[in-house]
């Protein structure tokens, strides 16, 4: 990008960036370790993401404050103007996903002295970490421009939800199988889907960089293949495939 006439019109945008950068690092940090608060019942690393939420939003603050006035002070135009949207969108989108890892810190401590049934503990953390593999991949993409991986995190999503509809059955099927189990499955429901939903901000933040390089949001539709709005449990204590009704037969 050309530097500008006005060399604090460049250090208002690199400040952005800056700030864009710590926020993208913080919400990393935070959610790797709800999801290691999860499993290991960490209730002292789970108090340290909910403490770590604050800064989080105090740096949203301060990137919105900041692109209204380089706006209102600069009028900038094309990449300039783009560039000064997208932080606040991205700022947006990362101050979500704190607050996703903060709820799931928070059921954490609601659970941290119930059993839990570990198959399914591990396969939330599977979740986990296939989510914050995208959330690095797309800071990575807005660190450099690159539309290529953000359309590659893009379509990612849709693998996410398929995984989030295979807990969302397998949860519900311990509930009906042992009443005991229905207190912690729906602790555990609730953290699956916030690492879902954090899934869903990586893929806004993919779409931004698309506008941010284009000028241009994507087209088509978004890949997501959540059902779970669908799923029924039978009396007989099995989850019923995740589909949506469709017409019967002729």
């Amino acid at each position: 990008m050309p530097d500008h006439i006005v060399s604090s019109y460049d250090n208002d945008l690199d400040r952005l960036r800056r700030l864009i950068s710590e926020m993208g690092g913080i919400a990393e940090k935070m959610t790797d370790e709800a999801s290691l608060a999860l499993v290991r019942r960490d209730t002292g690393l789970a108090q340290s993401v909910i403490v770590a939420d604050k800064r989080l939003d105090a740096l949203q603050r301060e990137i919105e404050e900041k692109s209204v006035l380089l706006i209102a002070r600069r009028q900038p135009l094309a990449i300039d103007l783009r560039e000064t949207i997208s932080s606040i969108r991205v700022s947006g989108d990362l101050e979500r996903i704190g607050d996703l890892a903060k709820n799931i810190a928070k059921r954490v401590l609601a659970i941290s002295d119930e059993a839990q049934p570990q198959k399914i503990v591990q396969g939330v953390q599977h979740m986990s970490d296939l989510v914050q593999e995208q959330l690095k991949d797309v800071l990575d993409a807005y660190a450099g421009r690159d539309t290529k991986a953000a359309h590659d995190v893009w379509e990612r999503d849709g693998a996410i939800d398929a995984l989030y509809n295979s807990l969302f059955r397998e949860l519900l099927t311990y509930m009906m199988e042992d009443p005991r189990n229905i207190s912690f499955c729906t602790h555990l429901l609730f953290c699956a889907k916030n690492i879902e939903r954090i899934g869903d901000h990586t893929t806004n933040i993919a779409e931004t960089i698309q506008y941010l390089a284009t000028g241009e949001n994507p087209t088509g539709e978004r890949p997501k293949n959540d059902a779970s709005n669908y799923a029924t449990v039978s009396p007989q204590g099995a989850a019923a495939e995740s589909a949506p009704p469709g017409p019967s037969a002729a």
